[in-house]
């Protein structure tokens, strides 16, 4: 049996369980033999094919063939490779605290992708024949299934889908031998073994990870909810390129909000510091309101180095909230921001199939809250003008006991002191919030200016919103949710990807379009397993969301991303999300009985 931690142990563990019996180990065959083998099979029908699944010893390291694709049409095949820790040789301080090992797996899956693309599609065929290809990294470091290091051993394995070649359905094993014998070996040498790679390259990556580690464990210490570095470029190419605008404006802080760290590689890093509290971002349009926004909101995020966004890192739970009209609400307590309806429907556990703005934004706030987050980060843009303010004419005319909303600007200072939640609102319109905010930011030609003194000058000749007497209560957060009896008892679980926006689990989609923090696919990948997963082994009708949110965070740090899916080493392309990213998909999730 092979050591804990590796891709066969977790399979075996799982068959043990289920039947309660010894399971054999699955012979390791040779090189030599894969060859023989397709030889064999050559120029016979596709299914064929499903003869090579196995594992075979390489020259210094194992391929496994984990799933062989039906027809050369359909989804490619998944291979992985592994290559035991003694010959991998990474060093040891490379690997061994998290954040590091996650900087180091997503550059390997980089090198490895970057490789394979120069033997995409060389090996010629039908449908899929021919492709090689590993998981797309985007300019976030994130933890991925493609790339695994056990932090015991140091083993490396890398999963890649291949195209098994076929000339119409009739197999093509010559072309697939020249992929698992001459391209496939390239990349392994390349990318997989730490001595034929750039050290120096190795090590500022995780330089930089610490660095970024660092800066994110001293905010609350220094009072602050973000930190953006000088010279750090925040435009993007394009609406559709996260890659850096050439020639972007750098960023420089105020002398005001100037915070220097000495930080354990880089050294001295002088930014701007935004501290916890009210922030109100403002400014002409076209001026990098937005632009400084969307980059906080991902700044929960560690960026690649040569992105711009390399040093602005937000409090790890920030959350982006904007108005979803049309979202569904299950038995959320929305009462901290409405109250009184006038058809008498239900506020502390509010339902609904088709939210209005105002509705869906209030079930956003409290659902942020359940979820722990400690910083919302709000664009007057996406919002709804009448969740958000009530300006003091329209107070005088239309009287507080009639109007069932009580609006963001009239909670969000007590959010920050009785929840210790801060908020940066980006703002073009309403001055309403200068008389509440403790800084407010200029944004003038991407450039950002301190005019906090000037502000709440010039606010003082224009009445303030009057604010409720009487805090409000406490969010009820008792939802137990019972479980899908087709999702807890059914085998076979249909589920579909859309991209960044949704996410299929067989008749239920679960729109996660206005989800703005999450930027992988793969991410949405692990958040329908998630569900899947909660289904068959949390949910019971008694653990709260919050209690199944936590077993699965558990679940996640024990067995990672691997875990969910109860598959071995044929595993889905995944990508971790966050903690609020998984109570968004359970709170839009329609099949969800609570």
């Amino acid at each position: 049996m092979k050591r804990p931690g590796s891709d066969f142990f977790y399979f075996y563990s799982i068959m043990k369980k289920k039947y309660k019996k010894k399971v054999w180990r699955i012979k390791m065959q040779s090189a030599a033999e894969l060859k023989s083998l397709l030889n064999r099979i050559d120029h016979k029908g596709y299914p064929a094919y499903k003869d090579t699944k196995g594992i075979y010893q390489f020259q210094g390291y194992e391929l496994s063939i984990d799933h062989v694709q039906g027809d050369p049409f359909a989804s490619p095949s998944k291979v992985s490779v592994r290559v035991r820790g003694r010959q991998a040789a990474f060093p040891k301080e490379l690997y061994k605290e998290r954040h590091q090992r996650v900087a180091l797996q997503d550059e390997l899956t980089r090198q490895f992708g970057r490789r394979a693309e120069r033997f995409a599609f060389k090996a010629k065929g039908s449908g899929k024949s021919g492709l090689i290809s590993v998981s797309r990294c985007g300019q976030e470091v994130l933890e991925r299934t493609a790339c695994r290091i056990d932090e015991r051993t140091g083993d490396v394995t890398l999963r890649m889908e291949i195209g098994f070649p076929a000339n119409g359905r009739t197999i093509n094993a010559r072309e697939l031998e020249k992929i698992l014998f001459e391209f496939v070996p390239e990349c392994v040498r390349y990318s997989l073994f730490y001595k034929n790679m750039n050290e120096g390259k190795l090590r500022e990556i995780i330089d930089l990870a610490e660095d970024q580690h660092y800066i994110r464990e001293m905010l609350s210490e220094l009072g602050l909810c973000a930190f953006v570095a000088n010279g750090s470029i925040l435009p993007r190419e394009s609406g559709i390129s996260a890659k850096p605008m050439r020639g972007g404006v750098k960023f420089i802080s105020s002398k005001e909000q100037e915070v220097t760290l000495e930080l354990p590689h880089k050294g001295k890093l002088t930014g701007m510091g935004i501290k916890k509290g009210i922030t109100l971002i403002v400014g002409g349009g076209y001026h990098g309101k937005s632009t400084l926004l969307k980059a906080l909101e991902l700044g929960v995020y560690d960026h690649i180095a040569g992105d711009g966004r390399e040093y602005v890192i937000t409090d790890a739970s920030a959350l982006k909230l904007r108005a979803e009209d049309g979202r569904s609400i299950q038995k959320t307590d929305i009462s901290m921001f409405i109250n009184d309806l006038p058809n008498g429907k239900d506020t502390v556990g509010f339902c609904t199939e088709d939210a209005s703005g105002s509705t869906s934004q209030a079930a956003n706030v409290v659902e942020g809250i359940e979820a722990g987050t400690k910083l919302l980060l709000i664009d007057e843009d996406t919002s709804a003008t009448n969740f958000m303010i009530r300006d003091e004419l329209m107070q005088r005319v239309i009287h507080r006991e009639m109007e069932p909303i009580t609006p963001f600007i009239e909670r969000i200072r007590e959010l920050y002191e009785e929840y210790d939640i801060s908020t940066v609102i980006v703002a073009g319109s309403s001055g309403a919030y200068f008389h509440i905010a403790d800084s407010v930011i200029q944004m003038d030609r991407y450039m950002p200016k301190d005019i906090t003194a000037f502000a709440k000058k010039e606010a003082e000749t224009f009445p303030a919103i009057s604010v409720p007497e009487v805090a409000a209560k406490r969010p009820d957060f008792r939802r137990c949710p019972t479980a899908n009896r087709e999702l807890k008892s059914g085998d076979r679980v249909k589920m579909k990807v859309m991209g960044c926006e949704a996410v299929s689990i067989n008749r239920d989609t679960i729109d996660l379009r206005y989800v703005e923090q999450l930027t992988d696919s793969e991410q949405l990948t692990t958040l329908g397993y998630c569900i899947r997963y909660a289904q068959k082994q949390i949910i019971d009708g008694k653990k709260t969301l919050q209690e199944i949110v936590g077993e699965l965070e558990k679940t996640l740090d024990k067995g990672g991303l691997e875990a969910l899916s109860g598959s071995g080493s044929s595993v889905p392309c995944m990508a971790m999300p966050r903690r609020q990213e998984i109570f968004a998909c359970f709170n839009r999730y329609r099949g969800l009985k609570l």
